[in-house]
């Protein structure tokens, strides 16, 4: 990292099926409906910084402190779940969108990554190799998601 990003200061609002999550609140879906995301990056430091890729990557967290990721079978991202910035001007803000898809009922989170995304590999190559991010640069919220079985409709 250069020294010009040092004290940067990022914030970061995540929206699940409409509703703001942010430390303890859960937002409910229902299985089988598309879910949408918003997560909104922003700068409020004095210089402009990124390029950056933005990652999401769900978790099932059991209580005994073992985190499950491998949920291909039951969680899938209609698009990417990656969201690549290129810059984020002082004092702006940038939004990504997406949308979650669970397969399956049960209490899932959300990871939420960054990576310097300055190697310029964006989105011709796939993804960023940069370096993760500092936690201290942003204010990361725990998206905690709980998808429940969608209700039974009655036939005709």
């Amino acid at each position: 990292m250069s020294d010009k990003r040092r004290g940067v200061s990022l914030s970061l609002y995540v929206v699940v099926n409409g509703k703001p999550c942010d430390c303890d609140i859960i937002a409910e879906c229902k299985v089988g409906d598309a879910v949408p995301l918003e997560v909104k990056l922003t700068n409020r430091s004095k210089n402009a910084v990124g390029p950056f890729a933005l990652t999401v990557v769900p978790f099932q967290d059991y209580q005994n402190g073992v985190q499950n990721y491998d949920l291909q079978d039951a969680v899938t991202f209609i698009g990417s779940n990656t969201f690549y910035i290129n810059t984020v001007n002082a004092t702006e803000e940038h939004v990504c969108m997406g949308a979650l898809l669970f397969l399956y009922t049960g209490d899932f989170y959300l990871n939420i990554k960054f990576q310097d995304d300055s190697t310029g590999q964006g989105k011709e190559l796939g993804g960023s190799q940069g370096k993760e991010l500092p936690p201290s640069w942003f204010g990361l919220p725990s998206v905690h998601i709980k998808a429940l079985e969608a209700p039974i409709e009655a036939g005709a």
